[in-house]
């Protein structure tokens, strides 16, 4: 059964008013099965293909020839020289939506574009599969602990695949071609270490002289490795937002991994079970929180409008959805039973804020979603109900 994209619908009506439309995402995040899915009347070739890729790159005006009405071009930032001559296509043709890229290495893609082909693409940022998604084919876990392991990667779903087994493979496939794309980089056993100890501090603040110590490495290199993590879709960091109050803040963002699957996998967990008992199970339950709202925005094609907030005296709100004329804070907690504790921070950043804040949300561990002292409070499986929240800025 096909599992429909929460992103279909942006990217048909961002086809409609632009010459060129670029899916970018992890690996195999499903890029390349949805805009075949989206454009099956459009050629598609790959440019992983080493012959396709030379053609392009060698002589990319015959290349281009040969698709009159446009093609979808997987894996575009392999063959960079194209841009500039797509950039003269698509002014001479005057259509929209002929060409449609997609691409796995987020800064390379995305530099060549700005260069070359400004104003004439629009984005679509595909993640991994959401909680909805799954839970409209009912093909969602219903045990929390099995959603954590498993992450939400498609093949895990599409193939009933083994997750300690698939994620393997994936984790050798980027380090041995994705990262040599990207940095020459030496110590290949160092960086390994370092992409595992980055899967333990998902969900806290980033310590890059902490990360450079641990992995005996420069903080120099510490800080491009985190960027090469960050180009190819492993890792995205949480920014803190700049409102003080009159406090002072933090100012250091936080890592999360995009997928929780992936994460377990780096740290060693070997199944579900572990994870009910494992330190890091908080920090897990609220990097799927933050992919699960992050994902709600990127894919409606909106740019990202998520931050979180802390002073030095250690209040802290774990997401802020920034609405531009009022926050809305998020709290995230792993554990099912409700429990005073729960509000202690919310109720200090209200009283903060006082009118520039929204009503609070809750999302929690547990099966029941309610409504207590003002807050809304949210299961997991719930999480789908915060998405009409999430409006254009």
């Amino acid at each position: 059964m096909r599992i429909k994209r929460n992103a279909e619908k942006a990217l048909l009506e961002l086809s409609k008013g632009f010459p060129i439309v670029a899916v970018t995402g992890p690996r195999q995040s499903g890029k390349t099965t949805l805009v075949k899915n989206l454009f099956s009347d459009k050629p598609y070739l790959s440019l992983e293909d080493l012959d396709k890729r030379q053609w392009a790159i060698e002589d990319p005006r015959s290349f281009l020839r040969q698709f009159p009405d446009g093609a979808v071009l997987d894996e575009a930032q392999r063959a960079p020289d194209l841009f500039s001559y797509l950039q003269t296509l698509v002014d001479n043709d005057g259509r929209m939506g002929l060409f449609v890229l997609t691409g796995s290495q987020q800064f390379g893609l995305l530099s060549n574009i700005s260069q070359s082909l400004a104003g004439r693409v629009a984005f679509v940022n595909l993640l991994p599969f959401s909680l909805d998604e799954l839970q409209a084919t009912q093909q969602a876990p219903s045990d929390l602990d099995v959603l954590l392991f498993q992450g939400l990667y498609p093949p895990i779903y599409d193939r009933a695949l083994n997750p300690i087994n698939w994620y393997e493979g994936y984790i050798a496939t980027y380090l041995e071609r994705d990262v040599r794309q990207l940095i020459n980089i030496q110590n290949m056993a160092a960086f390994q270490r370092f992409v595992r100890l980055c899967a333990g501090y998902t969900g806290q603040l980033v310590n890059l002289s902490g990360m450079a110590n641990d992995c005996g490495i420069t903080h120099t290199t510490a800080r491009n490795w985190l960027s090469v993590l960050q180009a190819s879709y492993l890792v995205h960091l949480l920014q803190p937002h700049h409102r003080n109050f009159n406090k002072r803040l933090v100012k250091t963002p936080k890592l999360y991994f995009y997928d929780t699957g992936l994460a377990c996998r780096l740290m060693g967990l070997q199944n579900a079970e572990q994870i009910k008992t494992h330190p890091q199970r908080g920090a897990l339950f609220e990097t799927f929180v933050v992919n699960e709202l992050l994902k709600a925005r990127l894919h409606q094609a909106l740019p990202d409008n998520l931050f979180f907030w802390r002073d030095q005296s250690g209040t802290e709100v774990d997401v802020l959805i920034d609405q531009g004329n009022r926050l809305e804070p998020v709290e995230i907690k792993s554990g099912q039973t409700i429990t005073p504790d729960f509000f202690k921070g919310l109720k200090r950043w209200q009283n903060l804020a006082q009118d520039e804040t929204s009503p609070a949300w809750l999302i929690y561990g547990g099966d029941v979603s309610q409504e207590r002292q003002g807050v809304h409070i949210l299961s997991w499986q719930d999480l789908s109900a915060m998405n009409p929240k999430l409006e254009i800025n």
